[in-house]
Order: C-alpha cells, then structure tokens, then sequence
C-alpha cells in the first residue's frame, strides 16, 4: 500500500526534516530520486524543458560517476542536484561512519562533476539513524516530501499514480518521483499529464 501523503503527525515527530515549503504561495517542487540515467533523466529533462519548469535532483553519486554529461545537463538547464548518497544506503543498515562517508563520497562526485555543492540531502527510504541526522544536519537541508507519487510500484496503475499525486497536491508541496530504471514506463505516461495539470492550475515550479 502506498501512502501518497505525510500525515501532519509524522511532520510534527520530525521537526528537523523539510516536508515541505510555506502554503501561502501558489508553488510546487518537483524532485526526482536515484538518477541520473540514460533511459528516463533526459526525457524528464525534455518535458521540463517544454513546458519551463523547474526541478530538483536527488543523485545517486554513482550515477553521476557513469553518467557525468546527464549530471551537467541538469545543472546547465537551471535545476538543482541534491545529494542521496554515492550508492543509495539505507542510513537504518549501516554505521553512522559508513553512511556520513558515503554521503561526503557523492557530495565529492557532484562537485567534481558539476562544480556545484550541494546543501541539500534526501535519504534512501527516507531513513536516518538519529546520530546520522545529527552529522548531516549540520551541512545539509535535510529534505523530504509530502506527495509521494508512488511511481516505483508496478502494481499501481498509471491512471492511479496521476490522480493521487495530483489530489494531494497543494501550495509548497515537494512531490517525490524517481528517475530510475523500473519507473520508465510509470513515468511516460505520467509526467507529461501531471505538469499539464500544474500548469492549468497556475502553479509555479521551483527548486528547493
């Protein structure tokens, strides 16, 4: 079962993590996790770039390691790269020092990359130890979501994915897809109607 929104409890346990931004303002932030790659980042870019939207991007450091002309070409376009971490760890399975080093390895990655430094983290799986968020809190935005799209389960249809994004959808909120390999064909059927809607609805596009 997928839980397309955060409940405001989880928010209020959570304090130190941005769920999402203020509600006063007509504006949405798109990110897209575990890229980049060949099959799906670019065509992601494309449709942005169609429409003048704007996204933020939640690498994996080992992907921009394989696939650094993808890593400049979302930087060249005017999006933002956040970091999630060099090979996609679950902070809940591995030591506070294994996790802040891999972590510091894709930060290193993307700025070797790109040029850029990024302030912005966002966990595999959205799971941190405490002692993992007390290290990165320090150097980092610590992002979340508050729209899960649920584009990763191919047991939802696509016609679900679409309705249940755009529902939960509302000023500042940061809405979660995925630019890997098992959500190609969600995504392409997708994307293209939900930014279409964005735009009906007058809704900005911003980074975080």
């Amino acid at each position: 079962m997928i839980i397309h929104y955060v409940p405001r409890l989880i928010k209020r346990l959570f304090p130190r993590y941005v769920w999402n931004k203020s509600r006063e303002e007509a504006k949405v932030y798109l990110t897209f996790d575990d890229g980049p790659v060949p099959e799906i980042t670019p065509y992601i870019l494309d449709q942005l770039s169609e429409r003048g939207m704007k996204a933020t991007f939640f690498m994996v450091g080992d992907n921009v390691k394989k696939y650094p002309e993808i890593a400049q070409r979302v930087v060249e376009e005017g999006h933002q790269i956040g970091n999630h971490t060099f090979n996609h760890l679950q902070g809940n399975r591995v030591n506070t020092a294994t996790y802040i080093n891999n972590v510091s390895f894709c930060n290193d990655i993307i700025q070797e990359v790109t040029g850029k430094v990024t302030g912005l983290f966002r966990p595999p799986y959205g799971r941190l130890k405490r002692s993992q968020l007390t290290v990165l809190s320090d150097q980092y935005q610590i992002i979340m979501w508050d729209v899960l799209s649920g584009d990763y389960d191919p047991r939802q249809p696509p016609k679900q994915c679409l309705s249940k994004t755009i529902k939960y959808t509302q000023n500042g909120s940061i809405i979660l897809f995925h630019d890997q390999l098992k959500t190609v064909s969600i995504i392409k059927k997708v994307l293209p109607s939900y930014l279409d809607y964005l735009q009906d609805q007058k809704y900005q596009t911003e980074v975080l």
